[in-house]
């Protein structure tokens, strides 16, 4: 997969299609940013749902 990604840069910079390079560039800036928030909100709710079963464990004593 990374090859192909990296075919698809090379292609387009050999070119000289900077403004379609910077558009592949930015997109991929954000695929990797979508992933980072993802991985923080399910880390959040894990963190979360921990908390909420100690709390359900504290009552039950």
């Amino acid at each position: 997969m990374i090859k192909f990604f990296r075919k698809i840069r090379q292609q387009l910079l050999t070119e000289n299609k900077f403004s379609k390079y910077l558009l592949y560039a930015i997109g991929e800036i954000v695929l990797v940013m979508v992933g980072i928030l993802l991985a923080l909100q399910v880390n959040n709710w894990n963190e979360l749902r921990k908390k909420e079963e100690a709390e359900i464990q504290l009552y039950h004593k």
